[in-house]
């Protein structure tokens, strides 16, 4: 399915660039690949790339997935699936989103059957210089306006343990959406989600005060960074899914949901190596 939209247009502007210049490269050329296949008719391959925009973490993703169901009826896909993307879309600020939700709310979760199809990390080998630091501005300037003091806390304290902040800003955005009251499943808790024994291991004493949690998020990441030589896909890894699962696999372990989150870590953050808070 993707290797058919090689044949479409590289983007949708004149000039060759994107209409969404602000994303990640990974995932504005889905955007503009999905926007292409549209056009021409291909609802199979708009659908495969604004699925995978959608997975990557992309707000526009999830938005252009959702109106794409209320406008194309697939089999299958129920209208719940449409109402429900476009809720997580409207949930993180998307203005399009809300204006065409309105009201409605999905009366239960119903995700795409897309969304449990294998995510290869191969779709992000595109990966080149780290997100500029304007572009982060205007990430955090997007963010509702409850969770931006958290995003600049994160700025502000992630060089004083060596760590980008733009890595930094990867990790909770994907851990919490700067929610300092998350917790998970698992009872990981706050912005960076520490579990209990990361918590203790870091001197964490309460892990739901936001500076506590991010000081110990940003000591484990360092920690992390040393041990996988400042390698961001291992580092991620490690951080979702223990450091231990990392070491048995020597690699990325094949864990659906930690290929998920570290290809939407470097989504965001681009590189494929860290970059000291103090250069690029």
């Amino acid at each position: 399915m993707l290797c058919l939209l090689a044949s479409l247009p590289g983007g949708v502007l004149a000039d060759g660039g994107s209409l969404f210049p602000d994303e990640a490269p990974v995932i504005a050329r889905l955007l503009d690949d999905g926007i292409a296949a549209e056009a021409v008719g291909f609802a199979a391959g708009a659908e495969a790339r604004y699925c995978w925009a959608a997975r990557l973490g992309s707000v526009e993703g999830q938005y252009r997935l959702g109106k794409f169901y209320q406008t194309h009826p697939r089999p299958g896909v129920g209208p719940t699936v449409a109402t429900t993307l476009l809720s997580f879309a409207a949930q993180r600020g998307h203005r399009e989103a809300q204006k065409r939700l309105g009201d409605r709310a999905p009366g239960r979760i119903d995700t795409p059957a897309c969304f449990e199809q294998p995510l290869d990390l191969a779709v992000i080998k595109t990966l080149g210089r780290v997100i500029s630091r304007q572009a982060v501005q205007r990430y955090i300037a997007e963010l509702p306006a409850a969770r931006r003091p958290h995003a600049r806390m994160v700025q502000r304290l992630a060089p004083r343990f060596g760590v980008d902040p733009r890595f930094a800003l990867a990790i909770v955005r994907n851990e919490s959406g700067f929610d300092p009251t998350a917790v998970s499943p698992k009872n990981a808790k706050g912005l960076m989600q520490l579990i209990p024994e990361t918590a203790e291991r870091f001197n964490v004493a309460d892990a739901f005060d936001p500076e506590q949690n991010v000081r110990g998020g940003l000591a484990y990441l360092r920690w992390l960074l040393d041990r996988f030589d400042d390698d961001i896909a291992l580092t991620a890894a490690a951080y979702n899914a223990g450091e231990g699962a990392v070491q048995r696999y020597d690699g990325v372990p094949p864990y659906p949901e930690t290929r998920e989150y570290v290809a939407r870590v470097l989504g965001f953050y681009r590189a494929s190596r860290h970059v000291a808070p103090d250069a690029g």
